[in-house]
């Protein structure tokens, strides 16, 4: 059983995010839902994960629209470029492919722009993956991985998640 406590989501590296009654602290701007799930952890809101051909071209109407838009980092592992904007409780991350062959390449080749995965932060991370494994949820893969601002993520199957690319991150401090 969830049980829904409406509150803010914290900034990522920060201690509150750490702890799991914490973890729905107060965030300057927005509030958003969070759930404590079965197993005793506070889940929110990370990101949504947006594939796109061209970050200078996505992320223009954001900066028309006045948003703040992060510098651009790069994700050699996944061979992506991204640019997060910050808007209410929660963020946009504009995924750009810098190779052919990187999974946001093959997914815009297939399925064209757009909402690539939904991104849930969670406290700890070895223990909801652990928990996830014993349940027989697929994962993308079995290996928790560091991208984008040191954090780190797992990805679970569509087939698990309801046709959902569902990211699981944990920041690190």
């Amino acid at each position: 059983m969830w049980s829904r406590r409406s509150a803010s989501v914290p900034t990522h590296g920060s201690a509150k995010s750490q702890g799991s009654s914490q973890a729905c602290a107060r965030r300057q701007a927005g509030e958003v839902s969070c759930f404590t799930g079965k197993i005793g952890m506070t889940f929110g809101l990370d990101h949504l994960g947006i594939a796109v051909r061209s970050l200078a071209a996505a992320k223009s109407i954001y900066e028309k629209l006045g948003l703040a838009v992060s510098a651009e980092e790069v994700v050699e592992a996944e061979k992506v470029r991204l640019v997060m904007v910050p808007i209410g409780g929660t963020r946009l991350e504009l995924l750009e492919p810098t190779s052919d062959d990187s999974l946001i390449a093959k997914f815009i080749a297939k399925r064209g722009e757009g909402l690539h995965h939904i991104s849930l932060r969670v406290p700890d991370l070895v223990r909801v993956v652990e928990k996830l494994k014993s349940d027989n949820v697929r994962l993308v893969s079995n290996e928790i991985k560091t991208g984008a601002g040191g954090h780190r993520y797992i990805f679970v199957h569509p087939s698990s998640a309801g046709g959902v690319l569902l990211e699981l991150v944990e920041s690190v401090l």
